[in-house]
């Protein structure tokens, strides 16, 4: 193995309650809900964990019509990068001594199901970028992660890679890339496959360990 890629919630680090506040100061600028205005917890942006953009839309402002679902959910976006960039999220116990160790062995990467400008926002907020030699994300390419994942590989010249991610949706995705599965089963999902699973890993350091 060459290549570690990470998703990003529920795998790197848990923005959840941060994100819910962002969303909750933009919906409140707009007059299209009426009584109807979304109240956004933690917890409903978790269940949204691992959708795509045009998902998002219809999961949470499904009294719009499509068009306008996505321009809420493009301002809500823009503004949330800007958030989370200052607030950021909660980071994994021994998480950056994790990725220190594992970046001296491997060549690490991300690829999320986030608009442009979010992964850039946590390595900011983080300041992790020297770990990382790369990124994608949906607003890159449009695609189903696992069409993410493969052209990441094949622009960095990955070799022989694992993703690893916390939900099925990032299990299904890495077997269709025809990547290994590392479940990050501290996340925020499960996985019913088990026979896609490489590995399983119940904290952030336990990752280091797999590997």
């Amino acid at each position: 193995m060459d290549s570690i890629i990470f998703d990003l919630d529920g795998t790197l680090w848990d923005s959840s309650e941060n994100v819910a506040a962002s969303w909750n100061g933009t919906l409140a600028g707009f007059d299209d809900f009426g009584e109807q205005k979304p109240l956004l917890t933690a917890e409903d942006l978790k269940s949204g964990m691992g959708l795509t953009m045009t998902e998002l839309a219809k999961k949470y402002f499904p009294m719009l019509d499509e068009k306008r679902q996505l321009e809420v959910l493009g301002e809500c976006m823009r503004e949330e990068n800007k958030y989370i960039a200052v607030h950021g999220g909660k980071l994994f116990c021994r998480e950056e001594e994790t990725l220190a160790a594992l970046s001296r062995r491997y060549r690490l990467f991300i690829v999320s199901n986030c608009q442009c400008g979010y992964i850039e926002a946590f390595l900011a907020y983080t300041g992790f970028s020297r770990y990382f030699e790369g990124h994608m994300c949906w607003g890159d390419t449009h695609k189903p992660k696992s069409h993410t994942i493969a052209a990441l590989v094949a622009r960095y010249g990955c070799k022989d890679s694992v993703y690893v991610g916390d939900t099925q949706g990032d299990c299904d995705s890495a077997f269709d890339a025809g990547v290994k599965f590392i479940h990050a089963a501290y996340g925020f999902g499960d996985i019913s496959t088990p026979e896609r699973v490489t590995a399983y890993a119940y904290s952030f350091e336990e990752l280091d360990g797999i590997m």
